[in-house]
């Protein structure tokens, strides 16, 4: 497997279309997960760094059926409405005082804060451990936690389009390191008084995760 690499700014496809689609009652298909890993290396691009110009304007130009009305297709709608009305720089702010800060920024996106309240904690361990045995490494140039909230999302991505990846794998990884935190997390995000922009990022978030709770209890 490759190296996992969660503070740099993953590629995604600019034609993330008829994101919509996911919305509903998904399926269990290549299709499926193929947009199931877009939004999660989105969501990790999002989350590691600010965005670029360019990425805002693929956001803000995503295709998405107009019909669908339901909490992830209205999720897209605003991130796409909020790429679309947002400036680079002021991002760079937003997104330093959120995560970064003069110390720490208004939220620690890391696994081990929020399930135990200290950084660098057993829930950390164990997810060394587990990627481990999953052959995935964290970059020798990142200096992150392997559980960053952008690290974790680029981890699931990874293991959705991985062919030596078995799907109990998927659905355990999910379950053990990030269905106990992440909806609270991007609760908080939609919440905090430092996000703009990013309260549409807390919203996509908690919809997909809320959403592929579902899906991965489904495709079992």
């Amino acid at each position: 497997m490759e190296r996992m690499q969660p503070n740099t700014q993953p590629q995604i496809d600019a034609g993330i279309d008829a994101p919509g689609t996911l919305s509903e009652t998904p399926r269990p298909d290549a299709d499926t997960d193929l947009l199931r890993a877009h939004t999660y290396t989105l969501l990790a691009v999002l989350l590691a760094q600010p965005p670029t110009a360019e990425l805002l304007e693929s956001i803000g130009a995503i295709d998405q059926a107009a019909e669908e009305v339901d909490e992830m297709a209205t999720a897209w709608r605003v991130l796409k409405l909020a790429a679309q009305r947002s400036d680079v720089g002021a991002l760079d702010d937003e997104y330093h005082d959120l995560f970064v800060g003069v110390g720490r920024g208004e939220l620690v996106p890391y696994g081990s804060w929020y399930l135990t309240g200290y950084l660098m904690d057993r829930p950390l361990a164990l997810l060394r451990a587990d990627l481990a045995a999953l052959g995935i490494e964290r970059d020798a140039d990142t200096s992150e936690p392997e559980d960053h909230v952008a690290a974790l999302c680029e981890t699931m991505a990874l293991l959705i389009t991985s062919e030596d990846t078995d799907p109990d794998d998927e659905r355990r990884f999910f379950s053990q390191h990030m269905a106990p935190w992440l909806d609270v997390f991007f609760r908080d995000l939609q919440t905090a008084k430092a996000a703009c922009f990013y309260r549409a990022v807390g919203r996509l978030g908690q919809a997909f995760v809320n959403l592929d709770k579902r899906y991965l209890a489904m495709s079992v």
